[in-house]
């Protein structure tokens, strides 16, 4: 297969979804047609035990769990209580509570591993205050949608857990690797909210981002109490991957546990909650086995058509460096994330660009933070930015839809400036799993 060919059927792909086709039909549709047209029925044939192995992948069954314990956590108030807490620490600061969204974004995605729960869920609590408190919606709005994207770098991480799946990497060191550049993009967002808030009362002009009032030391320590439960469950993923005394699938089992007895200490566990958390567990979970096996199924072909191989001889006949070969694939998946969610693109292309990559010799594990950093991006990036419309859904003041884009632009840009940081200096990801490995 040419790599005209190549290309070509990825135009059709991209056509196809545009149209509005899921992603899922679209990827069988092609991988079937595809085998068909090259290998006939006996492709047919190759394809059950690949599915088969799929669905019984142990790594897979996190991904349930993982969406159950943000469910939990969701529902049951505790995020409430942890934007007040954070809000009582951070609210002082230049920029007053949009520190505390991204505060608190942070905080949530080290145990709900999903950017639009997390940005559905800070947003929904942080808006009526700053809302009451009359903050610039384009400020608010860009804190929220740019905080939820941490979501799916922090650990625990559904999507890095799809990457771990789909490249064959271990996800015990992609969740290590996530944790020192999901916390410096956290800080490089506050470090943003700081610099603007200043620069903007430098020069006179409106802020209604001013500090929050002080607070008694004694009522910001007792806050600190509502953070524990969010503390406790990263504790228990990391600390038990860490340890070595659990896999990923058995420390979200465990985080699940301890959160249904914080929700039972809260006093809000009941069948009928239990029953909301399973159901909505149950559809996102469907979706998401769902886009994988549909991917699965789309490369069989790939690799009996040897289009891997096609791919990274045409990548390598380019003579690019891995450097610049790392800068193609930003301007790529920058590209592909304005037209497409984030599940989507990681299973369309890791498949093929792991393997181009690795021959290019850039380490699978740092460049699955890279793959996530870059879906991120995509996330806030329209006209499909996902959380964009999330944040947007959850205002009640009817404001324009122009008001979440423009506040989203300049962390687009701090996030991109990451990524090049993070080609230069690879250390930032590295460093931790290969210490702790």
């Amino acid at each position: 297969m040419t790599i005209i060919d190549i290309l070509l059927g990825f135009t059709v792909m991209m056509g196809l979804l545009l149209i509005g086709l899921p992603v899922a039909v679209v990827m069988v549709a092609l991988g079937v047609a595809g085998g068909m047209l090259l290998y006939g029925p006996v492709l047919l044939n190759s394809m059950g035990p690949v599915l088969w192995g799929v669905s019984n992948e142990s790594v897979l069954t996190a991904i349930p769990l993982f969406i159950l314990l943000g469910e939990l956590l969701l529902r049951s108030g505790m995020a409430d209580r942890m934007y007040g807490a954070l809000a009582l620490w951070l609210g002082r600061l230049p920029g007053g509570l949009l520190h505390t969204n991204i505060g608190s974004c942070a905080l949530f995605a080290a145990t709900s591993g999903s950017s639009v729960a997390t940005a559905a869920t800070v947003g929904t609590v942080a808006l009526p205050a700053l809302g009451e408190r009359g903050y610039r919606p384009a400020r608010s709005l860009g804190s929220l949608a740019a905080g939820g994207t941490l979501g799916i770098l922090i650990p625990p991480s559904v999507n890095l857990l799809v990457y771990g799946s789909l490249a064959s990497v271990s996800v015990g060191q992609l969740f290590v690797a996530g944790v020192i550049p999901g916390i410096l993009l956290t800080l490089l967002f506050m470090a943003f909210v700081t610099g603007e808030s200043l620069w903007l009362r430098r020069r006179g002009l409106a802020d209604a981002s001013r500090p929050e009032a002080e607070v008694p030391l004694e009522a910001k320590l007792r806050a600190l109490l509502h953070l524990i439960p969010a503390a406790t469950v990263f504790l228990i993923v990391m600390g038990s991957i860490y340890l070595g005394i659990a896999t990923p699938t058995e420390s979200a089992a465990l985080a699940v546990i301890v959160a249904l007895l914080f929700v039972w200490r809260e006093g809000r566990l009941s069948f009928a909650f239990l029953d909301t958390c399973f159901r909505q567990t149950a559809k996102t979970t469907g979706m998401i086995l769902l886009i994988i096996c549909a991917a699965f199924t789309l490369n069989v072909t790939l690799a009996l058509g040897g289009i891997t191989g096609t791919m990274s001889a045409w990548v390598a006949g380019l003579g690019l460096s891995p450097t610049a070969l790392l800068f193609a694939l930003m301007v790529f998946y920058l590209i592909l994330g304005m037209f497409m969610d984030v599940l989507s693109m990681q299973v369309l292309t890791i498949p093929v660009v792991v393997p181009i990559v690795t021959a290019a010799g850039i380490d699978p594990v740092w460049f699955g933070i890279f793959v996530v950093l870059m879906s991120e991006l995509g996330m806030i990036t329209p006209p499909v930015g996902m959380n964009l419309y999330v944040v947007q859904g959850v205002r009640s003041d009817g404001g324009p839809f122009s008001d979440v884009v423009q506040g989203a632009v300049p962390y687009a840009m701090l996030m991109l400036l990451f990524t090049a940081l993070l080609v230069f200096w690879p250390g930032i990801a590295l460093w931790l799993p290969e210490t702790l490995f």
